[in-house]
């Protein structure tokens, strides 16, 4: 049951960050803040998604 469970959340994990990053390409901010913004995203994919949402470009 556990690895059902987690694969799921992974692959919804997965859908949310690539969902963000596309946001983040097609926002107005300039070149630098979209780079910072998409790695963040990254190496920090929990944390990273968190912020992104309540501090990231909007628009």
């Amino acid at each position: 049951m556990g690895l059902e469970v987690s694969g799921l959340l992974g692959i919804i994990f997965l859908v949310i960050a690539i969902w963000a990053i596309a946001k983040i390409i097609n926002s107005g901010t300039t070149t630098g803040k979209k780079i910072l913004w998409i790695l963040f995203i990254l190496f920090l994919p929990v944390v990273g998604l968190i912020v992104w949402f309540l501090m990231g470009p909007k628009g």
